[in-house]
């Protein structure tokens, strides 16, 4: 039956795969662009306005009217890529003002199981509406003060998602507009320092190259350099932009009429030498390229040409060596960044009976961290701080997982003890349905297996997974569970709804309700429901995942568990319909509609033990076990179907139970 529902599902996944990938739906698609009315709507501002474009550094729109630039808006996508708990692009639109307050939010595209919690598009906008106000520049970070709007609660991850990318755009925009201070350089600081302090600090660097070094570099010359240990060239460099570098070297009048020639973007360069040779040449005065100097970052080359070249007659700081030439090189804003390393190449050459030799000497420069401004300081990841709130929640959780794993381990000695057996069963299966459930949220869904798949073919983020962690945690713990003992680790003992139906089962049988014994032969076939479920929605998902995730509302879970029936009567009548079934067929959710169940029942097959005992007689002299199973796992055969056991333990009990089992009843009559 298995085998035919796979059939069937496989052909149901290559029919919609296949159209997903003629119409190329729910693909990545291009980042929103905002209109006139949205930008108005999100800055406070009345139409009409002028949006333009920028690329660099960071994509977005400058938004200005009359009076001039008034904000500026960014896509989440666009900026940083931002992928929501379905695997799919999520993208919000996000306006920032001048000031560095965040002017508004709008949600445009997403494809989040949000909208199955009954989360209404008014709820959302309300939430991504909240944003409006925080203030960028709090010391604190952005997202610590009162006004953040609080997670949505049973639609954690997409909204924890929603506000990560929303605050971590708006941060990133306001530092490329230059809002906010983000790590450049510091144009604004003075400390007076000496010429010796500036070169211990590494704000000037120094190359020596001495005569014997250049004379052997350049042997072969016309005219040799002699050998000696007095300078060839000795290199000085420094940037100097920042007035506790500049204004230190040059003077206050020579720094300020320097940094006033520099266009939007540049940097100024202060090169110096002394020694035999030079290193502006002469050749520059005739072609206006200064071919003995290269500025190097990366791959980048830069030459330094006439235009923008200062000469530097004197310098301020009393105790800056004797230097035979000064000069200031302006470095473009393009293409060079001046917080990055970079390198200073002088080429000297001379020339030979076959040509040219020359020497080649670098010196590098790292602008040093005092001259920067600190970018503010940025939020915490969301995941980590989510761990921290949580983690009495998921110290909880584990403790129930490692005392399942004890019973599991120690299932040969429990199950000699049926009373034992019973009470810890009851009361695990409470714990599950109460704490597990209604208490921590901590349902399970196929919505969670379809959204893993989905960020495996899309790209894979750990941080998604991560925001909810208790999900996380029982995630993990099931995993584990399926390569030991199967998927009956989780439908047995840790699944709410599983619960709730196994003790309202319970209830009913002790008040003499009816039990239904469905045979075999439909059993099996009925089986073939849940299976080709699990596939449809997977398919689904490939073509649109709004419609995987309404076909996913054939779980229960979030109205009974997640939204404990506080939801629109057509969801509750669906639960209650399911919990009456369940009163006369115990587990009749799980045996025959659970998409969940038929998710982990696929890996479950690659289980690593065999923990369930039968006997050789089991099947064929006795088929207690068989009816004694309440959720029909056991064959008329006395095999136990791996694929629908849910590890109750019920048949080892009975094995076990010397005066319940026909086999140990024979055997102690003999």
């Amino acid at each position: 039956m298995i085998r035919i529902a796979l059939f069937i599902g496989f052909h149901l996944w290559l029919a919609l795969a296949s159209v997903a990938l003629a119409q190329g739906a729910d693909g990545a698609g291009a980042a929103a662009v905002p209109s006139q009315a949205i930008a108005a709507d999100l800055l406070g501002l009345k139409e009409p306005l002028t949006l333009q474009h920028q690329s660099d550094p960071v994509p977005g729109w400058v938004v200005s009217d009359a009076s001039g630039t008034r904000g500026y808006i960014a896509s989440t996508w666009a900026v940083t890529g931002s992928v929501g708990y379905s695997g799919r692009p999520l993208d919000v639109l996000v306006a920032i003002d001048t000031k560095g307050r965040i002017g508004g939010a709008r949600l445009m595209r997403h494809a989040e199981p949000i909208l199955t919690l009954g989360l209404s598009d008014s709820d959302i906008a309300r939430f991504v509406g909240g944003f409006a106000g925080v203030d960028l520049s709090d010391p604190e970070g952005p997202g610590t003060g009162p006004d953040m709007p609080d997670i949505i609660s049973r639609a954690t991850v997409s909204t924890g998602v929603i506000r990560d990318s929303i605050l971590r755009t708006a941060r990133t925009l306001a530092i490329a507009r230059g809002v906010l201070p983000g790590g450049g350089i510091d144009r604004v600081s003075y400390e007076p320092k000496s010429w010796a302090a500036l070169v211990a600090q590494g704000a000037i660097t120094r190359r020596t190259v001495t005569l014997t070094e250049a004379s052997r570099a350049m042997a072969g010359a016309k005219v040799p350099v002699p050998p000696g240990e007095a300078p060839f060239i000795d290199l000085y460099m420094a940037l100097i932009d920042p007035p506790s570098i500049g204004r230190n070297i040059l003077g206050q009048q020579q720094f300020t009429r320097t940094v006033g020639a520099l266009r939007p973007g540049e940097t100024a360069l202060f090169v110096a030498s002394s020694g035999l040779t030079s290193h502006r040449g002469t050749a520059w005065r005739r072609s206006g390229v200064f071919d003995r100097l290269v500025v190097v970052q990366g791959d980048t080359r830069i030459a330094l040409v006439k235009p923008g070249y200062v000469r530097v007659d004197d310098l301020d700081a009393p105790d800056a060596p004797d230097f035979k030439e000064r000069s200031i090189f302006h470095l473009p804003g393009e293409g060079f960044d001046p917080l990055r390393p970079f390198s200073l190449e002088l080429t000297a050459s001379r020339r030979s009976e076959t040509g040219e030799v020359s020497l080649t000497t670098r010196l590098d420069y790292v602008l040093p961290i005092a001259h920067t401004i600190a970018p503010p300081v940025e939020q915490a990841p969301l995941w980590q701080s989510r761990w921290i709130e949580k983690r009495h929640q998921v110290a909880s959780v584990m403790v129930m997982m490692a005392f399942l794993t004890l019973i599991l381990l120690l299932q040969e000695w429990l199950v000699r003890r049926p009373r034992l057996w019973l009470g810890l069963r009851l009361g695990f299966l409470g714990t599950t349905l109460i704490w597990l459930g209604w208490v921590l949220n901590a349902q399970l869904s196929v919505v969670q297996v379809v959204a893993f798949v989905q960020s495996l073919l899309s790209g894979f983020h750990w941080e998604v997974f991560l925001i909810e962690p208790v999900i996380f945690t029982l995630w993990g713990g099931v995993a584990l569970g399926l390569l030991f003992w199967g998927r009956g680790v989780f439908c047995g003992w840790l699944c709410p709804f599983g619960a709730l139906q196994e003790l309202s089962n319970l209830a009913a049988r002790r008040l003499r309700v009816p039990q239904i014994n469905v045979p075999h032969a439909i059993h099996e076939r009925l089986w073939i429901i849940k299976y080709t479920l699990f596939l449809a929605i997977l398919a689904l998902s490939f073509y649109s995942m709004d419609l995987a995730l309404r076909l996913a509302e054939a779980e229960p879970f979030k109205t009974a568990i997640s939204m404990r029936m506080m939801r629109a009567w057509p969801f509750v009548a669906f639960v209650l319909a399911l919990l009456v079934a369940g009163l006369f067929i115990e587990r009749f959710y799980c045996r025959y509609l659970c998409p969940l169940g038929a998710a982990l029942a696929l890996p479950a097959k690659l289980k690593v033990f065999d923990w369930l005992h039968r006997r050789p007689q089991c099947g064929r002299e006795c088929r207690l076990c068989e009816t004694k199973c309440t959720v029909g796992a056991i064959d008329p055969l006395g095999r136990i179907n791996a694929n629908e056991c849910v590890l109750c333990l019920r048949c080892q009990v009975v094995m076990n139970d010397a005066a319940t089992c026909p086999i140990l009843k024979r055997r102690a009559r003999k």
